[in-house]
């Protein structure tokens, strides 16, 4: 059994917005290796079981909001007993990368997002995969109110490649393993920049 696990913020407010591309990209998942699967409510957020390229996957989005996303991966980990750095697959937004790009890493710090952080806690390790998805960085606009905010015009095909790339990469995650994975897929985020440091609000 492997964990892909989106995370993002419940509700209709908050779908299509820049801090739930991780949701997106699980529903993608779903739809292509579950299809017409109704998800269920477990380990305090939506599951779906799906059988990805013959590997056995849960795919979970959390519904404690983004603050608290530690609480469902903890238990779904608990629940199947999976080993954190081999079996768990965090899929999230990255303000420090480019819309366009995504980046996959084994392990590293929360780079300021609340969600990993929260995670990286409950687990106490950050040894495991995380996936990041440019969002661009805020510019002027409060860092609160971008991730929350829906993409611009101009981001919006960019957004939807990466989206297609980070599903393809945690498929490649979950069948031929994280260093195949990254191999494939990093070569995507050729601009990226460095980690941030800055802090979330959100």
């Amino acid at each position: 059994m492997k964990l892909i696990v989106g995370l993002g913020n419940p509700g209709p407010e908050y779908a299509g917005t820049r801090h739930n591309v991780g949701f997106d990209v699980v529903d993608r998942l779903a739809a292509r290796f579950a299809p017409g699967a109704t998800p269920r409510s477990r380990f305090s957020g939506l599951a779906v079981e799906a059988d990805v390229g013959g590997e056995r996957c849960m795919l979970l989005k959390p519904m404690t909001y983004m603050n608290l996303s530690g609480r469902p991966v903890q238990e779904a980990i608990h629940f199947f007993k999976l080993e954190p750095s081999s079996d768990l697959l965090v899929i999230v937004d990255d303000l420090a990368l480019p819309c366009g790009s995504i980046r996959l890493r084994p392990d590293g710090s929360s780079g300021g997002h609340n969600g990993l952080a929260d995670i990286g806690l409950k687990l106490g390790s950050n040894y495991w995969a995380r996936l990041r998805i440019g969002i661009d960085p805020p510019g002027r606009t409060r860092q609160s109110d971008y991730v929350l905010g829906k993409f611009s015009p101009d981001q919006q095909a960019p957004v939807e490649v990466s989206l297609a790339e980070a599903a393809r990469a945690a498929e490649a995650w979950a069948t031929k393993g994280l260093a195949e994975a990254m191999n494939r897929f990093n070569t995507k985020a050729a601009r990226a920049a460095p980690e941030s440091n800055a802090k979330e609000t959100t």
